[in-house]
Formats: structure tokens, sequence, C-alpha cells
């Protein structure tokens, strides 16, 4: 998106009526995200931005007791505690770089209280699950294997592996590569394995460029089919409800539980935050290495 764009958002955020500052702090604000990202962060300043002019508070004015006084007004709405947090995080963000920036004088939403959010038990496939998943994706046909390997052996996201093409293959020091634009607009050169290799040549066949991943019609594959193609994969592997997530996240899960060290799966992740990974790191350790395990064995052996 254009600087011109992003300022366009921010004028439209902020409304005619505002001050100058409060647009450009939007605009600076906006200008570091794309895509997804930049549409849920500019609905979420909107909210936040409509919700001052109605309580007649000018934005950059703001102090900590009128962002308490926001979330208060949308747990008032009955909006889920993980959607709250999300708002919040939007408007703290976009304070945090007010104030880096120079705009206002100190960060108003730093101390700012933010609900509790119980992350979803989630889960990834385990090692005969994901062995299961995989079979059954590479005797479906190429296309389906090709995405069931770079999804559960190399960790990608849905959206970096329907947005790979033919002409981002490589060789890099011996390792066949492919080049993505991962997460954030962020660009990554991740290796193949050969596994993954092998499925890629099969579903490329002679093509030199194009997306490597198609639909039957020819067409790129999308998110939205992908998530058919999984689901449709996890039915025939008789795992029942299967979703692209979970692919990643058992990617993320067997290389912790091989004794790949959580800040070589973090970069393998590309996780911004190594807590990000912890999440998966307590998962997997929450059943089987629980400790009731050890008392009863304990136990028994008194």
């Amino acid at each position: 998106m254009s600087t011109t764009e992003t300022i366009s958002f921010a004028v439209e955020l902020a409304g005619p009526d505002s001050p100058n500052q409060t647009e450009v702090a939007a605009a600076a604000f906006l200008a570091r995200y794309s895509g997804r990202t930049l549409e849920a962060y500019r609905y979420d300043l909107r909210s936040f931005f409509q919700w001052a002019a109605d309580v007649g508070l000018e934005v950059l004015r703001a102090t900590r007791p009128h962002i308490e006084l926001f979330r208060s007004a949308l747990e008032a709405r009955g909006l889920a505690a993980a959607t709250i947090d999300r708002r919040l995080s939007t408007v703290c963000g976009f304070y945090r770089f007010a104030h880096i920036d120079g705009r206002i004088p100190s960060n108003p939403a730093q101390y700012v209280r933010r609900p509790t959010v119980h992350r979803p038990e989630g889960r990834g496939l385990d090692r005969s699950e994901l062995g299961r998943f995989l079979f059954a994706a590479e005797h479906f046909d190429h296309a389906h294997g090709a995405l069931a390997v770079l999804l559960g052996l190399n960790g990608l996201r849905v959206s970096e592996a329907c947005g790979s093409n033919v002409e981002d293959l490589g060789f890099d020091r011996g390792h066949r590569t492919l080049r993505i634009m991962g997460k954030g607009a962020k660009p990554a050169v991740i290796p193949l394995v050969p596994r993954t290799a092998r499925m890629i040549d099969l579903a490329v066949g002679e093509r030199t460029q194009g997306p490597i991943l198609r639909r039957a019609s020819g067409e790129r594959l999308d998110r939205r089919t992908a998530h058919r193609w999984v689901r449709s994969i996890g039915r025939r592997a008789g795992l029942g409800h299967v979703h692209p997530h979970m692919l990643r996240a058992a990617f993320i899960m067997a290389a912790l539980d091989a004794g790949v060290p959580l800040r070589d799966v973090q970069l393998a992740a590309r996780h911004a935050d190594p807590r990000t990974t912890t999440v998966y790191d307590h998962r997997r350790q929450g059943l089987d290495r629980h400790a009731a395990y050890v008392v009863v064995a304990f136990v028994s052996g008194g």
C-alpha cells in the first residue's frame, strides 16, 4: 500500500475536523503494516477514534483513564475478551509510536490493564497423525501432497504456501531452497527437505514459472481452497476435522519433541517473539509430561 493510500486511511479514521497531528500519527502507525493486518488495525483504530469523538476526547490528549474507559465501553457491549484485547493492543501500539515519534509527551497506554484472555487449547497433530496425514496427501495427488509437506514438514503458513512461485525455487550451499514472503511482508528463505522438494518437483512438472500450487483449473491455489484440501485429506486419513494451522503446530511440536532447541524452533517458525513458540511447548508438555504419570510410577514402585 502506498503512502498516499495510508494517509487517506488515516484521514478517514481521524475525521476531517481532527488536528493534523492526529492524522499524521495514525498514518505513521498504519504505514508499518499491510494486507490483513492493516485492515484489522484500521478497523480497531476507527472504533477507538469514533468512541473518542462520541465522548468529546481529542485523541492525542488521552490519558490512561480514558483508555481504561474505552476498555469498559467495549466490555459493556459484551465483546469477547480476545476481541477487546486485540483492540486495546492496536490502541496501545498507536500511542506507543506516537510517543516514540515525539507527537505526545508520554505514552498514556503504557500501564493500561488488558483483559485476561484464555487462549483456546488448539492442538497440532501428533507424530503418528502427521505421518498418516502426509501419507494420505501424497496418495491424493501431487498438488495436495506438495501443500501437505510445505505445511507439515516445513511449517509454512497457508498464505505462504499458496503464494509460493516456481521462480522462487533455488539452491544455496547444497540445499534446495524456497524464497517466500512471510507474515508482515517479511521475506525469508527456507530449506526444503528432500521429501518436500520431491513433492514440489512432482507438482510443478516441467513448468518454469507461475504458482507452485495450482487448482485443477490451473489458477493459483487460494486460502479457502487450501482449507478445503486440508479438510479432505484429514477425512481421508481418518483424522476428522483438520485445518492448516494444525499442520504448522504439528511441525513446531514435532521439532520440540525431537529435541531441537527452542531458539532454533523459533527461527524455523519465524516467530518474532519467543513467547509465541513457548505456547506450543506448553501445549505439548501439558499431557505427555504431566506430573500424574511420575506420581503413579513413584507410588506403584514404593
